[in-house]
């Protein structure tokens, strides 16, 4: 008898802890639905704000909005081609400049850098990533515009100025400030992402595949080229898409060096705006219907190309895994 009530007790006992596992496991499983939901709900109702706003725009500008570049908030006439233009220009400029300079730094910490120096690189480059963007600004406009002005643009007008299509990129009085000094700044702020992200995916290799590689007599460039980016190349780009998603939506710092004028100018060298700062520059001042509703209209436009070169990326990702199986 004494056995059979141990057994019933241990039975219980089990059963017992089956069922707080059980409703332990339901819990957490109802807390993950429930931060994936509010995750959709946040993302709706930022969607459905940013288009209810818009529509006062629309319906009194109509499809002008994108096709023209003016901005008269006093004949309440605007457009958003020129804050497109030069979000978009800006972007280019940065992730031109940063994707090998990152790549490049990526591959001298972890294939070619003295261990000793590792670490202290690395956190130095992680920290330009921790730098408020204000910063970053301020610097721009008072050190690195000026320095531009002097040294870089001027040599610039005259290297391309002789040569057809160069001319008309690098034309124009060297202002300092402009969307080539945009695109600079951006390039310094997105360089700690894909240096780092890159650098992190890079210690993913197994360290057999690369020595396999040394053994058959590959150089150092040929074990980087034919084994490390192709093993990681997934890694890389998703990096290098996090990177363009900043350079995108980046505001402070643009908006301190971009010059904010709202015209397109085939050079490089001529001040512009994109839509973050003509958005950070002109909603305290928007007072009209029309003029609040172009500003949301901007950002839904900044929102959906956000959106299309994630969803791109994401599609170009999904094409690389299929490929590699």
């Amino acid at each position: 008898m004494a056995d059979m009530a141990l057994d019933h007790s241990e039975t219980s006992v089990r059963k017992g802890t089956l069922r707080r596992f059980a409703a332990t496991d339901n819990a957490f499983r109802g807390m993950t639905w429930a931060s994936a939901v509010l995750v959709l709900l946040i993302l709706g109702g930022v969607i459905f704000s940013l288009i209810q706003g818009s529509l006062p725009a629309l319906n009194a500008l109509g499809l002008g909005f994108f096709l023209t570049q003016s901005w008269n908030p006093v004949t309440e006439n605007f457009g958003a081609l020129a804050p497109i233009y030069g979000t978009v220009v800006t972007s280019l400029i940065a992730m031109v400049i940063a994707i090998p300079v990152g790549i490049g730094i990526a591959i001298f910490l972890t294939e070619l850098c003295p261990r000793p120096l590792r670490r202290p690189i690395a956190i130095a480059i992680e920290l330009l990533a921790g730098i408020p963007s204000i910063i970053y600004g301020i610097w721009g406009l008072f050190v690195f515009a000026p320095f531009l002005q002097e040294h870089v643009q001027p040599a610039l007008i005259a290297a391309f100025g002789d040569i057809p299509g160069l001319s008309s990129i690098f034309a124009g009085p060297p202002y300092g400030i402009g969307v080539l000094t945009a695109g600079l700044i951006l390039a310094i702020m997105v360089l700690p992402f894909i240096s780092s992200i890159t650098r992190d995916v890079f210690d993913t290799v197994p360290p057999m595949l690369k020595e396999s590689a040394y053994g058959l007599g590959c150089t150092t460039w040929e074990v980087i080229k034919q084994v490390v980016l192709p093993f990681t190349r997934v890694g890389v780009i998703g990096g290098i898409m996090l990177a363009l998603g900043r350079a995108l939506g980046e505001t402070m710092a643009v908006t301190f060096v971009i010059g904010n004028a709202h015209r397109i100018s085939t050079s490089i060298l001529a001040p512009g705006t994109t839509i973050s700062a003509t958005i950070a520059n002109e909603f305290t001042e928007a007072d009209g219907a029309v003029y609040t509703s172009s500003l949301l209209l901007l950002g839904l436009i900044l929102f959906v190309i956000t959106f299309i070169v994630l969803a791109a990326a994401r599609y170009m990702l999904m094409r690389i895994e299929k490929r590699l199986g």
